[in-house]
């Protein structure tokens, strides 16, 4: 004697839903991979824009925004900006940047004020990340816009910013 009450599907009823189901699968996989093949189609049918690196250099155009070796704009006297708080420094999440200050007294006031001796950029660790310029509240540092980096000596990565630039800077 069965004490279940639960109807059980006869021999056909099984099959149809099963065939049901599978059916549906492969129409909304269809569905899927039409969805994702017209980008695929759009983009295949667009202009292309292809920029001609190293031919094109006179012509090429950086965005404004593009963050590439870090420098020092000169302020109005034509000296740097840099009042060698280390704000840069402390906010530089791998130690790209290192300063080197003195301290000085003034004679007038007779206050001691910190002077930069050496700002050096170590363009190999850094990840351009741009904390450091929006840590300055001088606003002695900035980015560039180049961005051909390739040497075949690391040493050369190392710049000092407020150095005067050398004949191998170029």
């Amino acid at each position: 004697m069965d004490t279940d009450n639960t109807k059980r599907p006869q021999a056909g009823e099984e099959e149809r839903g099963g065939w049901r189901s599978y059916a549906g699968g492969i129409f909304r996989a269809t569905v899927s991979l039409l969805t994702g093949l017209k980008v695929t189609f759009r983009e295949f049918f667009t202009r292309k824009v292809t920029e001609e690196y190293p031919d094109n250099r006179a012509a090429l155009t950086v965005s404004a925004r593009f963050r590439g070796t870090l420098h020092m704009p000169p302020g109005e006297n034509g000296q740097n900006r840099c009042t060698a708080c280390g704000l840069c420094e402390m906010n530089c999440p791998n130690g790209t940047l290192h300063l080197e200050t003195d301290t000085v007294t003034d004679g007038e006031t007779g206050k001691r004020r910190k002077v930069l001796r050496e700002y050096r950029y170590d363009l190999g660790s850094c990840m351009f990340c741009g904390l450091c310029v929006s840590a300055c509240a001088a606003g002695a540092i900035a980015f560039g816009t180049e961005f051909e980096h390739a040497v075949f000596n690391r040493d050369k990565l190392v710049k000092i910013l407020n150095a005067p630039p050398s004949p191998d800077d170029g």
